[in-house]
């Protein structure tokens, strides 16, 4: 009986539940299919992002943060969180009366973001007729918060960050979108929301599009995003 209740809690969630025991220890099999996700989870941290691939896809600009490598990104969150010099200076051409801003960035698991960020960019950008949108920038070694300073200097109403999340173990691929009105340098995660799991085993790109899209109208019309807008009862 526990047997079968056990495999029946496995076929209902990927978490790692009625695993069984050998004597006083997990099951062999059980150990290695954690190791194998422990290192797949390490894998997707390290993934090498294709930037330029990726911008030249989205049609869009690319850019780094201050993080000069991998290394410096995992030691110094705030590095990543503004743009490089060079990256400032990248998106002086692209400043006007924007709408919407997408921001790409590889966050803590890029491959993630090559997964699911350009069906989503995709679908994102057929159901925003009327619009004004800017060209997507698509950052290397980028945190949520470079949105802010990002939107802020191409003059966007709203910016949208599609993120590599930090990968989980039955999760790697998993990303983000955090949507903030009147992107400046300082907001705080209080004035942003979040749609997160953003997979095919999660909330799938389509689906996660159709979600964005009716937070980006809320936004759009009361002016507010985070904590505000959902005080309001704007997100119900």
């Amino acid at each position: 009986m526990r047997a079968m209740q056990s495999a029946e809690l496995r076929r209902m969630t990927p978490a790692r539940v009625g695993l069984g025991r050998t004597g006083n220890a997990v099951p062999l099999r059980a150990v290695l299919d954690f190791q194998l996700a422990h290192a797949r989870a390490r894998d997707a941290v390290h993934f090498p992002f294709d930037g330029p691939g990726l911008a030249a896809e989205l049609g869009g600009v690319l850019v780094r943060s201050a993080a000069r490598d991998r290394a410096e990104y995992l030691r110094r969150p705030d590095l990543g969180r503004r743009l490089s010099e060079a990256g400032r200076a990248a998106l002086a051409g692209a400043a006007g009366d924007w709408d919407l801003v997408p921001v790409v960035a590889d966050g803590l698991s890029p491959v993630a973001v090559h997964r699911n960020a350009p069906e989503l960019i995709r679908l994102l950008g057929t159901g925003l007729e009327g619009w004004r949108l800017a060209p997507p920038v698509v950052v290397e070694q980028g945190r949520v918060a470079i949105g802010d300073e990002i939107g802020a200097l191409v003059g966007a109403s709203l910016a949208v960050v599609l993120i590599g999340e930090r990968p989980g173990l039955a999760s790697p691929d998993s990303m983000g979108v955090y949507v903030t009105w009147n992107p400046l340098p300082g907001r705080t995660d209080a004035e942003r929301n979040c749609i997160s799991n953003i997979r095919p085993e999660g909330l799938a790109p389509g689906a996660a599009a159709g979600l964005l899209r009716l937070l980006l109208a809320r936004a759009r019309g009361n002016r507010l995003t985070g904590v505000a807008l959902a005080s309001a009862g704007k997100l119900n």
